[in-house]
């Protein structure tokens, strides 16, 4: 295996040689384990921790690897390493993270493409759909859709399915498949890109895992028996992973049951283009889109040139984003707070005299 089929690419090379990094080795983070890292080489597979003075300087999560990212590390022991840098991200997949203030948590990061994986079951949601899309937009990363488990139901039902899609969702690459029949799983493979890396995005349950299977056409993911009550397989994937494939990487993900919006980079001005460029013609610049007079988007829901449930989610997701980023920036002003406060004391305790 090379760097390459990892991966590593021509900037990449020029940033090693830029920071003098030539003495370290350079892998790829494939997994986390409580603050353990392995990182893949060309050569071989290190279980790595970072250095201390790394730890000691990180000012959050941010700071420390995240599964996708390239490091430069030094072995000390036989399949034993230190992480000393992390190379730049071109770009990082975030959600709002589950039950903590005003936090995001990075998925994984550089990322070419967000695989959206849905079953055609009880999991399909268009709203959900849109959040994805909105996730990958915000990273400036290729979403692609994939309807799994299409076995389940015909083909009239299979194009009502994606009429509902392409409805709402536009120029976006949908693949429907079954990892049972293998339908649709050729033209999907000839889809992948060698040295580019995909990320698997989803709910528990919907066959990603399976997905990677049949991909590599071995046994790689445990998978769960389909469970009768729900109609789709049990969560297996407990951690994110890495892998390389013959004609790409793939980052399978544990099933995500919230997927909150942190968007600070256009994400939900790219999914919803439509609406904002109805916008443009409102009467009043700071328009709301929900009551004013004049308002050229709700002339357009009215006359059935926007859908009114992609409205109504857009809407949702904008508050939900609005709120985040209050929240955020109340709590960099605790932290900046505390900061101070910290400084304060220890100022105090170096002027007590004894």
């Amino acid at each position: 295996m090379t760097l390459e089929d990892l991966g590593y690419t021509k900037e990449l090379e020029a940033y090693r040689k830029e920071q003098n990094l030539d003495s370290f080795g350079i892998g790829r983070v494939i997994s986390e384990h409580k603050g353990r890292f392995s990182v893949k080489t060309d050569s071989a597979e290190f279980d790595a921790e970072v250095i201390g003075n790394m730890r000691f300087t990180a000012s959050n999560r941010i700071d420390l690897p995240v599964v996708g990212d390239w490091v430069s590390i030094a072995e000390y022991d036989d399949n034993k390493a230190l992480i000393h840098a992390i190379f730049p991200r071109k770009s990082i997949i975030e959600r709002k993270a589950v039950g903590k203030f005003g936090q995001t948590q990075i998925i994984a990061s550089n990322i070419d493409f967000g695989i959206i994986v849905q079953s055609i079951n009880r999991d399909f949601n268009i709203n959900r759909l849109e959040r994805y899309l909105t996730i990958c937009n915000a990273s400036k990363i290729e979403p692609i859709i994939i309807l799994s488990k299409v076995d389940l139901i015909d083909k009239q039902q299979m194009e009502e399915l994606l009429s509902q899609i392409k409805e709402r969702i536009k120029n976006i690459p949908i693949f429907a498949i079954s990892n049972q029949t293998q339908l649709g799983i050729d033209e999907l493979k000839s889809k992948l890109i060698k040295g580019c890396t995909y990320c698997l995005l989803g709910s528990s349950g919907v066959g990603k895992s399976t997905l990677i299977n049949t991909l590599t056409g071995t046994i790689m993911m445990d998978t769960g028996e389909i469970s009768k009550s729900i109609d789709r397989g049990k969560h297996v994937t407990s951690h994110r992973e890495l892998l390389v494939l013959e004609n790409g990487i793939l980052i399978d993900n544990p099933g995500m049951r919230e997927v909150g919006i942190t968007d600070s980079s256009g994400g939900l001005e790219i999914t919803f283009d439509k609406i904002l460029t109805f916008a443009q013609d409102c009467k009043f610049n700071d328009c709301t889109h929900t009551n004013e007079k004049g308002c050229a988007v709700l002339a357009a829901i009215e006359n059935e040139e926007l859908d009114s449930d992609s409205y109504a989610n857009y809407l949702k997701m904008e508050k939900e984003k609005m709120h985040f980023e209050s929240n955020a920036q109340e709590r960099k002003k605790k932290d900046k707070d505390l900061g101070k406060l910290i400084k304060r004391i220890k100022k105090q305790k170096r002027n007590i005299k004894y």
